[in-house]
């Protein structure tokens, strides 16, 4: 498995040749779009965001999918080819047209795969994760871009992602002689480009926790409080979980797969390697910032109950005082037995008063009211 599927053809030449102009030919999305699923109609028109050919002269045009066979018969030829949430159907075809592998294209289909890198004799296969904050509301959203790369093509399928291709593909096509440097460029791009993504998430989780931990020592305990602090912890082992696998993939890409990652491209997957190892520093930082934000906050819940269960015990000594007396002797006698003296009573009440009197300016000195 792996190898290039390849049709026969019922004429000669090529129908590139007559589409592919002199100079690079960059067109906008809706126009790449629109050529390459023009022949399809319904659901699946809806699935492949883009086709597109590259020559070594980084010339650039798009192409149906029926047509990628043909191009890839081509020398110099390559095919990018951008799909999102593709169905079975969809799957199944190109599998017959790049010859990927069984258990690739499942785990493509599937998705709520991890980030890793697999090889399937001459194709190799990345998961990728993204992580982006949306322009209303400032939520994090998370996707999948599962990469199958082979030394002629390039394809895309993405689950949940609202990342911009379009700019990736852009950037692409821009860099002289790029595609001319194998897949590895493309799949450097789009690595890169997921990368950077992870910077404005960690800084918006940073800015939320410095938030928090305002609240946590400014107000008395707020339940709210921390379940925002488990949810933003949540969602920074979510990122961290995207990120650091790709310390592994970038690790494998610059020693291996010299054929795909040529030797003058091993220097880029390095740099996001080192970007990575940055950002994970900081995840761990701010990760463990949280663990003791959360310690903190229930700390601080627990002093607090501390303290009022010193109030209720304080009022409860104040009590025990006329509680002790008024239970030994009574008060329903004109005279109290034992003390048959008339001023018996209001001095007894005297001192039952003097005493939680001072009881209670004795407890409030030491804290406990």
């Amino acid at each position: 498995m792996g190898s290039i599927k390849k049709k026969t053809r019922d004429k000669p030449g090529s129908p590139v040749d007559d589409r592919v102009p002199n100079k690079l030919a960059i067109v906008s999305a809706h126009e790449a779009a629109g050529s390459a699923i023009g022949y399809e109609t319904g659901a699946m028109a809806s699935m492949v965001v883009n086709c597109r050919a590259y020559k070594k002269s980084n010339v650039a045009c798009s192409i149906a999918l029926d047509e990628i066979s043909d191009v890839l018969l081509q020398e110099g030829s390559f095919v990018w080819l951008d799909l999102n949430e593709p169905d079975q159907e969809l799957l199944k075809k190109m599998q017959e047209e790049f010859g990927l592998h069984d258990l690739a294209v499942e785990d493509a289909q599937m998705a709520q795969q991890r980030p890793k890198l697999e090889e399937y004799g001459d194709t190799l296969f990345v998961v990728l994760q993204t992580a982006e904050l949306t322009q209303v509301g400032g939520e994090v959203v998370f996707g999948e871009t599962h990469v199958f790369v082979g030394l002629q093509f390039l394809v895309t399928v993405t689950h949940g992602s609202t990342l911009n291709y379009e700019k990736i593909r852009t950037r692409c096509e821009s860099a002289p002689q790029g595609f001319s440097r194998g897949p590895g460029f493309p799949l450097y791009v789009i690595t890169d480009a997921i990368v950077d993504q992870y910077s404005p998430v960690l800084l918006d989780f940073q800015q939320r926790l410095e938030k928090l931990e305002a609240d946590i020592f400014e107000s008395r305990f707020n339940r709210k409080t921390l379940v925002k602090l488990y949810e933003l912890k949540r969602e920074m082992l979510l990122l961290q979980a995207a990120a650091v696998p790709l310390l592994d993939i970038c690790s494998a890409l610059t020693r291996f797969h010299s054929v795909m990652i040529p030797k003058d491209m091993r220097l880029y997957f390095r740099d996001i390697y080192d970007h990575v190892k940055r950002l994970n520093q900081s995840m761990e930082s701010m990760r463990e910032m949280l663990t003791a934000a959360m310690s903190v906050n229930l700390t601080l819940i627990t002093v607090d109950q501390n303290e009022v269960v010193q109030r209720l015990a304080g009022w409860g000594a104040i009590l025990a005082i006329p509680t002790m007396v008024f239970s030994l002797f009574g008060m329903n006698f004109r005279y109290m037995p034992e003390l048959e003296w008339q001023y018996s009573y209001p001095v007894t009440l005297g001192f039952v008063c003097l005493s939680c009197v001072w009881l209670y300016h004795r407890l409030k000195k030491v804290g406990w009211l």
